[in-house]
């Protein structure tokens, strides 16, 4: 399991029981984070593995979760269950996201300082063997760099109206355009994504 996927230890075991139930209907586990605050919410991003998923989706995902999550009981506080879309300017937790959002701009933060710097914005160059490949400017030169995927602790595209754009086209073109995809965008770590469908309460 990926630290981008799921990066706690506690994250990791609740991925290890949701994952089967996700694939089970189809899809992938995109991310799961464990939030705290006054309510803990729980955050599953998932699609399909061609990508996108809609909202009535998420809320059979959110059904079948709750489910297997009642039984088990990993969490001892009570919780609310958020399960979304990755967004647009969606994280990127597999290997096979750098390759598929080739070509456009991502921001990228390593777990340890890769030539004095562990922040890294650019062009999505691809991936060879286990690196992810991004163009950066450097000192006024644009040069692509490989980073081992192993050394990322973060990465998102990065918002864009030609992002948007796009983002809509494959919507329009697939017949699942789901508006809530755009009704707030990620800003940080503890700002999350927007509104999920559906909440459910344990």
């Amino acid at each position: 399991m990926s630290d981008l996927i799921a990066k706690t230890a506690i994250d990791r075991r609740l991925a290890e029981i949701v994952t089967p139930v996700i694939e089970g209907l189809g899809f992938e586990l995109v991310r799961i984070r464990l939030m705290g605050g006054r309510t803990r919410i729980l955050q599953i991003m998932a699609e399909r593995p061609d990508g996108g998923i809609g909202v009535d989706e998420c809320g059979d995902i959110s059904t079948a979760v709750s489910a297997v999550l009642d039984v088990e009981d990993p969490v001892e506080e009570n919780y609310v269950l958020e399960v979304s879309s990755p967004g647009i300017d969606r994280p990127l937790t597999r290997l096979k996201d750098f390759e598929v959002w080739k070509g456009w701009e991502a921001r990228i933060e390593t777990t340890e300082l890769i030539d004095g710097r562990r922040r890294f914005k650019g062009g999505l160059a691809g991936v060879e063997g286990d690196e992810v490949l991004i163009d950066i400017a450097d000192g006024g030169d644009e040069m692509i760099i490989g980073l081992k995927f192993e050394w990322l602790s973060d990465a998102k595209l990065i918002l864009s109206d030609q992002l948007i754009a796009e983002m809509l086209r494959q919507k329009k073109v697939s017949g699942a355009f789901d508006e809530t995809m755009f009704d707030e965008v990620e800003t940080s770590e503890g700002d999350e994504d927007e509104d999920p469908t559906p909440e459910t309460k344990h």
